[in-house]
């Protein structure tokens, strides 16, 4: 049966899939709509036609106050309405430019510690409680507070966790006033303040100490959970997942993403050079029989091995966002193992969490061989792969 009979799109449990418009160039909101109406809407015809459509909208500050603009915002209302499509989650994690020029820490600035991420966040959660439809929850996800090289004393940290108690009472306003379920997922990363399950399990008790017994932060806060990510830094899914749900923190989205997973060999090593961009971090971990080593970046990764020859047990586990469907290849294998134990925890716990998107940004910057088709292809074969994935689950028609 062709891939673009509607029948696909029909998920269980009330769940709700999406791709990241964060794959798409777009700092304005004249920008990111245009990409709205060239890409998204021929991926919907291809993957969803006749269905109601989820768009995983990424949204940076400068076009977030675009759209804040009244006129503006009933003008994309009314195109959702229209084009059959609907917003559930936003992607809230770049502030400013994401595509074109160096992004590498800055994608963390502001962080948590400044205004200026409270004030965006705010507005994204203000933005988003318009366009949901009745009855369907909303999520943002952000940073992970903060890159680690960018705090230097718990002033800082605490100043965070205060910032983000401000974004918990605005956003339980926005949804006493409205009575949608609203909440805001801290996605964690490499090298950064929230990096592992465990650190997010500390991080999260120390916030909670700031209002001992207020609910609102279980209901409101929680992780944005992206598989590559806690597949670079050697997590189980089902641990992982385990230990949120044990120190009750809410799963706000999964982002569905694979990262790269190599033996750094001589020829290995030679072939990720065409990996190593100057426009994103691609944080490295190697795992030896000795534990983790952490390096801030590929070209770190590869000056280091050149210079002290990898042992032969090595692996290296690398922030690279691939292609949900790229198989493995003789140099490069991938963390599809990751999604798999997530979506596999999910069959067995269908109220895990109902926000998921696919989010392989780093189109622009993959090399030949991952890029050899036009990025609506790329996105209605990512739409294959999970959707098979989830029918074969039982989590879809």
């Amino acid at each position: 049966m062709p891939f673009n009979e509607a029948r696909h799109m029909k998920l269980k449990h009330g769940l709700q899939l999406a791709y990241c418009t964060n794959i798409h160039r777009g700092e304005s909101w004249a920008q990111t709509f245009e990409t709205l109406q060239r890409y998204t809407l021929a991926v919907r015809d291809r993957v969803s036609a006749g269905r109601p459509y989820a768009i995983g909208l990424r949204l940076g500050a400068d076009a977030a106050r675009d759209l804040r603009d009244a006129k503006t915002l009933l003008a994309f209302q009314r195109w959702l309405e229209r084009e059959n499509c609907y917003v559930f989650t936003i992607n809230g994690f770049p502030y400013g430019k994401f595509h074109g020029a160096r992004v590498k820490e800055q994608v963390y600035a502001p962080d948590w510690t400044m205004r200026e991420r409270v004030e965006y966040t705010k507005l994204l959660f203000e933005l988003l409680s318009e366009l949901l439809p009745p009855g369907l929850a909303g999520s943002v996800s952000t940073v992970p507070v903060s890159f680690k090289e960018f705090i230097h004393n718990t002033a800082q940290l605490d100043r965070a966790i205060a910032h983000l108690w401000e974004c918990v009472e605005h956003m339980d306003a926005l949804a006493g006033r409205t009575g949608q379920d609203l909440h805001l997922g801290l996605e964690p990363e490499p090298l950064c303040t929230l990096e592992t399950t465990p650190e997010t399990v500390e991080f999260f008790a120390r916030f909670r100490q700031h209002r001992p017994g207020d609910e609102r932060a279980r209901h409101r806060l929680g992780v944005n959970y992206d598989c590559c990510h806690l597949a670079v830094e050697f997590e189980q899914a089902e641990q992982a997942l385990a230990r949120l749900r044990e120190a009750r923190i809410r799963v706000s989205k999964i982002h569905l993403s694979s990262a790269l997973k190599v033996r750094p060999t001589m020829e290995v090593r030679q072939a990720l050079q065409a990996f190593a961009d100057d426009i994103y971090f691609h944080q490295v971990v190697a795992r030896t029989d000795r534990g983790l080593t952490r390096h801030r970046d590929l070209d770190v990764a590869l000056a280091r091995a050149a210079e002290h020859a990898p042992a032969p047990e090595e692996e290296w586990r690398i922030h690279f966002h691939i292609p949900l469907h790229s198989a493995p290849t003789a140099l490069f294998g991938n963390t599809q193992d990751h999604i798999s134990g997530v979506l596999e925890t999910l069959r067995s716990d269908p109220g895990l969490c109902q926000h998921f998107e696919m989010e392989t940004y780093t189109w622009e910057v993959m090399p030949p061989a991952l890029k050899n088709r036009d990025v609506v292809e790329q996105l209605v074969a990512e739409y294959a792969w999970t959707l098979g994935r989830f029918r074969e689950l039982g989590l879809a028609d």
